[in-house]
């Protein structure tokens, strides 16, 4: 008979254990929310700052092991979640050439951090975690990509993933500000408009901010095409876990469980099982895990380890973020 073995921190003990760190993270994640709130600028970058205040905890002592499970399973729980937001019908309804940016625009965005990477000594992990994270979602693509990419010298560090974070949401604040005036600029309609924003700035917030500033269609057409590239994913994980598991860089042989449960969101709300008060619940939900997660990953890099990264990586993400604009520009002023 097979005894049904429990993770360790749903065990009383486990419970007790991981509690002073959850606590400390769901706490950072509340004042950052606030702050957002308040301020309006983006709650990731308050979770980072805030959770790297709180660097100076003991690296052996009670807050640890919360810190580590809000920064590895609550973050892998709020990259599931995210396909509650998404459906099939949606993705289909702006016809093929929103695919094609999305796929277009993530696919040689990759190839671009992966060669800017190398000239500028990177490791090719470096260049996919950048790359992935101006492609598909920003912050949350950082997050997810960082769970199956290698670790160490010939893969990435804690410090890589909190620079990308801090690199792609600050990028996408001004992206919000600035698409719309450059949408204009290209004499795009306001469902070309939404295209273009979608297709192109790196968070789902800064996304609605900047579509829904210039019309109800445009925020519509933004939000549909952000999602659809959220949806790039299960793609992209899903091989990066292929690609590190045949080369003997990565651990895990079986499909991520994250993007399972990824995957049966998506195909549950899109036969409208998920009732859309559900629906709201879930993407708060998913909302606070990525918030929580990043507040504990603020909390294990130092300001220091932050500012080795250096300027080269700090180009190669700007590099990616014009170039996405520039592809999708081109694309829709020559096909659309």
């Amino acid at each position: 008979m097979t005894t049904l073995v429990w993770p360790r921190f749903l065990t009383p003990e486990g419970a007790r254990e991981i509690m002073p760190g959850m606590v400390l993270c769901l706490t950072v994640a509340m004042a950052a929310t606030f702050l957002s709130t308040h301020y309006g600028a983006p709650v990731m970058l308050f979770a980072l700052l805030l959770g790297m205040a709180f660097n100076f905890i003991d690296p052996a002592g009670k807050f640890i092991p919360g810190v580590a499970l809000a920064s590895r399973s609550v973050l892998r729980i709020g990259v599931a979640l995210l396909g509650a937001r998404i459906t099939l019908s949606d993705m289909m309804a702006l016809g093929p050439l929103p695919i094609f940016l999305a796929i277009g625009g993530l696919a040689t965005t990759i190839l671009l951090g992966l060669g800017l990477g190398r000239f500028f000594g990177r490791p090719a992990a470096f260049g996919i975690l950048s790359g992935g994270a101006v492609g598909i979602c920003g912050a949350s693509a950082a997050l997810a990509l960082t769970s199956v990419l290698p670790k160490g010298e010939r893969g990435i560090s804690e410090r890589d993933t909190i620079f990308t974070v801090v690199a792609v949401t600050a990028l996408s604040t001004v992206a919000m500000i600035a698409y719309p005036v450059l949408a204009s600029f290209f004499g795009f309609d306001n469902r070309l408009s939404g295209i273009f924003i979608g297709a192109t700035v790196h968070d789902v917030a800064q996304v609605v901010g900047a579509g829904y500033s210039i019309s109800q269609e445009a925020g519509d057409a933004a939000t549909i095409v952000k999602l659809l590239r959220v949806a790039m994913l299960v793609p992209v994980v899903a091989t990066i876990t292929l690609l590190m598991t045949r080369s003997g860089l990565g651990t895990r042989a079986r499909f991520p469980l994250f993007l399972l449960g990824f995957v049966l969101l998506v195909i549950i709300n899109s036969v409208g099982l998920i009732p859309a008060q559900a629906s709201t619940v879930l993407a708060d939900a998913s909302r606070w895990a990525l918030v929580i997660a990043i507040a504990g990953l603020g909390m294990k890099t130092s300001l220091k380890d932050f500012f080795e990264v250096g300027p080269r990586a700090m180009a190669i993400i700007v590099a990616e973020t014009v170039w996405i604009a520039a592809f999708a520009a081109i694309v829709l002023s020559t096909l659309a």
